[in-house]
């Protein structure tokens, strides 16, 4: 009986249970289990932003689970900053596989290319001032990058944590995965977050930001775009900024081919393939893998806490400051630009349209922005990723 008794404490000293409830620093488990039963219900009941929510929360379940070695951090964040390809063969798993993916920049553009699938940059081409918009709302980016500077981040995780501010994930995790990959999860967990809250954060800084008049303005109907027009803008923005931005060209350049295959209807076969399939399981690929990087040593510390209010506060400025620039525009135009648009600047498509309608909306029911704000929505798109390549340019 004695010999049972042995084996079962045996059995438990060397469990997960018996790490979690008495091994020094076993709480921290506790702790990130934790935070990824709350990502799991942001993602299931609440549904926010449950595509790339559910896989992280559930990447970051895995990976707390004492002694189950699902992700070895080791092979990528070593004293040379690369890949460690001979420890990658010998102890790398699934996870470890799956995050070469990210590590090596191809996941973000592969979701840029899906996304230019279901993207129509119709009322940009219509109203070519709505690019001032988008680029306006990208100053969150760079305001934040000083703030963290402040803080005592180095130039590298400045950048990765202002770019939180372009409202746009497969960015912020390209950026960082080229710049600071150890705050990698931090940053993912908190730019998708923030992308969900975008309702909760905006509508109180459009209102503070604009006046009744200014709400209630009606914009007239933007003209109508040729097929020539929508065939040759995403030919044209990619020979322009990769000429311009070298370090941006993979992005953009894979946003305008997935658009160009939308525009020419002669590929339709292969833009259903990236717009669906492709981009579906890339996107379940790179949240996993994303959250399995989210382990306690990387995730409970101070850092955390400040990207998570530096990611407020970028979303915050980018946000102020493309409502600035539509009031100034609604100015200069004696009042034929709603400054509710400019919020729009930020890249989360199309949800942050949607919210410039619904403010519009509350105080002119028969006011109907969603057209006029895609403009500036789809061009915050274009100007996360030159931002992108700005700072890579910069500090890569």
């Amino acid at each position: 009986m004695g010999a049972i008794f042995t084996n079962i404490a045996e059995i438990f000293s060397n469990s997960g249970w018996a790490q979690i409830f008495f091994a020094e620093g076993g709480w921290k488990y506790a702790v990130m289990i934790a935070v990824a039963c709350v990502l799991l219900y942001l993602a299931i009941v609440r549904q926010f932003e449950p595509l790339l929510l559910l896989p992280i929360g559930f990447g970051m379940l895995l990976t707390n689970l004492p002694l189950d070695g699902i992700f070895h951090m080791e092979i990528f964040i070593n004293e040379t900053q690369h890949i460690n390809w001979e420890l990658l063969g010998t102890s790398g798993g699934l996870a470890d596989y799956l995050y070469l993916g990210v590590k090596l920049g191809i996941y973000p553009p592969l979701i840029f290319l899906g996304i230019g699938t279901m993207t129509d940059f119709e009322p940009l081409i219509a109203r070519p001032s709505s690019l001032l918009l988008g680029a306006a709302a990208q100053i969150g980016i760079f305001f934040t990058f000083l703030g963290a500077k402040m803080l005592g981040f180095t130039n590298q995780e400045a950048a990765s944590i202002g770019i939180i501010g372009g409202a746009d994930g497969p960015t912020a995790i390209y950026v960082t995965t080229k710049l600071a990959p150890h705050l990698l999860g931090s940053i993912a967990v908190a730019a998708y977050c923030y992308m969900a809250l975008v309702p909760v954060i905006q509508p109180p800084i459009m209102r503070a930001l604009t006046t009744d008049k200014e709400r209630k303005i009606t914009m007239s109907t933007p003209r109508k775009v040729s097929k020539t027009e929508k065939i040759l803008f995403p030919i044209i923005v990619t020979i322009i900024v990769s000429l311009t931005l070298p370090d941006a060209a993979i992005l953009v350049g894979c946003l305008m081919l997935g658009n160009l295959m939308k525009e020419c209807g002669v590929v339709d076969r292969l833009k259903k393939t990236a717009g669906n399939e492709l981009m579906n399981i890339i996107t379940l690929m790179l949240g996993f893998s994303v959250g399995c990087t989210t382990n306690a040593s990387t995730f409970l510390n101070i850092q955390t806490v400040e990207i998570i209010v530096l990611g407020i506060v970028a979303f915050g400025v980018g946000t102020a400051s493309g409502v600035l620039l539509g009031k100034l525009m609604c100015f200069l135009t004696h009042g034929k630009i709603n400054p509710l648009i400019g919020s729009a600047g930020v890249s989360a498509v199309p949800m942050a349209a949607r919210v410039s309608q619904k403010v519009g909306q509350e105080y002119n029911p028969s006011n109907y922005l969603l057209m006029h704000a895609m403009g500036p929505n789809v061009a915050g798109v274009i100007g996360s990723a030159v931002a992108a390549g700005i700072l890579i340019n910069m500090f890569g």
